[in-house]
């Protein structure tokens, strides 16, 4: 019995090491992240774009962003990798919320720096991790 035990401890401990070994280290909790949002529009210089973002009670507050300017912040992934950030996007009479920052989604894509990139323009939103290499991720609604 005591064999058997041990046996069963060593291939237990091999599995939890190999576990560990498979685990991606952009999975583990408390990861830095930054987040921008940029104002790409092409001509809007009399009507700035307006954002908010919030993540669980926390309040980032409202910005305009003229054309080209920015709003970013850094945050940290939870223990529980529910960490997001949700944002309402104004412009004229458009208005979109969207995630800024979502872990599932997010964790993967923002590449080996952790930087998560928006660029709002006048037909969507697009998205970026290194801000040279561009894809639009959806449309205004």
């Amino acid at each position: 019995m005591k064999i058997i035990t041990q046996i069963l401890l060593i291939v237990c401990l091999g599995i939890g090491i190999i576990s560990l070994a498979v685990y991606e280290h952009k999975r583990i909790p408390g990861q830095d992240y930054d987040v921008r949002v940029i104002n790409g529009f092409t001509n809007n210089s009399s009507l700035p774009l307006v954002i908010w973002c919030s993540s669980n009670g926390r309040q980032l507050g409202a910005r305009a962003l003229q054309e080209g300017d920015d709003f970013s912040w850094s945050l940290r992934t939870n223990f529980w990798g529910d960490t997001h950030f949700l944002c309402t996007v104004k412009w004229d009479e458009r208005r979109r919320l969207f995630y800024a920052f979502k872990v599932p989604r997010d964790i993967y894509r923002c590449s080996l720096f952790r930087k998560c990139s928006w660029l709002v323009r006048e037909d969507g939103f697009y998205f970026s991790n290194d801000e040279i290499n561009w894809k639009k991720d959806f449309s205004w609604l």
